[in-house]
């Protein structure tokens, strides 16, 4: 008497709650109808609910904020709501990042479809996602080794910075003149409740101060002696 084998069929498309790895996540993601957001968090399937007025409104500082930073520091890049495969179990899709380049002695490699690897900082805006991003992609950010993550959080109001210490993330304080200090990317100075108020000029000129530390020249020096052809 012949044994009947049974296979299980691959899943043909994302559904909130599965447990994939990153490379059968990305392959359906790609299959996925135009205008899918979808997040692989350890190992399960995230489908975001769409953004409203109030996150797409608090985003704009947030990359006008990173983007300065990236004009004034040659060999880091600032990436808006890109695909991030952070490991074998997780490939979130974070509102913002900033990355030193990998030619320049960064930790992430561009592929056509995705970043790859542990950016050096992640940014969240924080609205209906607060509990998912104050919780899964906390725990799985710290557990991936991202050095500094930043929350925009909505209702309530605030800035929360973390940043790694032997693999654990801490808060970050910001110094007496209530201004946020980058320790990963020299001269990222933030002041929070010009985020907050979307004062972009304000953000912008907090930034010029920090890059006129001497700090920040050492840190665009040892990017550009770092750099390979």
């Amino acid at each position: 008497m012949s044994e009947r084998i049974t296979t299980i069929s691959p899943p043909r498309e994302l559904v909130e709650g599965q447990r994939l790895d990153q490379p059968t996540f990305h392959a359906l993601y790609e299959a996925m109808p135009p205008g899918t957001r979808a997040e692989l968090i350890n190992g399960v399937v995230l489908l975001p609910s769409p953004v409203g007025p109030s996150h797409g409104r608090a985003h704009v500082p947030t990359l006008v904020w990173l983007s300065y930073y990236q004009e004034n520091t040659p060999g880091v890049e600032a990436l808006d709501n890109t695909s991030t495969a952070l490991s074998l179990k997780s490939e979130p899709q974070p509102d913002a990042l900033l990355r030193i380049l990998p030619e320049y002695g960064g930790r992430t490699r561009t592929d056509r479809r995705f970043v790859e690897g542990v950016p050096e900082l992640l940014v969240e805006v924080a609205h209906a996602s607060r509990y998912t991003d104050l919780g899964p992609k906390f725990d799985e950010y710290e557990r991936a080794g991202v050095l500094e993550y930043v929350v925009r959080s909505i209702e309530p109001d605030e800035v929360l910075w973390f940043v790694l210490r032997k693999g654990r993330f801490i808060d970050l304080e910001p110094g007496p003149d209530g201004i946020y200090r980058s320790e990963v990317f020299p001269g990222l100075w933030l002041d929070p409740q010009a985020l907050l108020a979307g004062d972009t000029r304000r953000l912008r000129a907090v930034l010029d101060l920090g890059c006129a530390t001497p700090e920040h020249a050492a840190f665009v020096a040892r990017l550009a002696a770092a750099r390979k052809p």
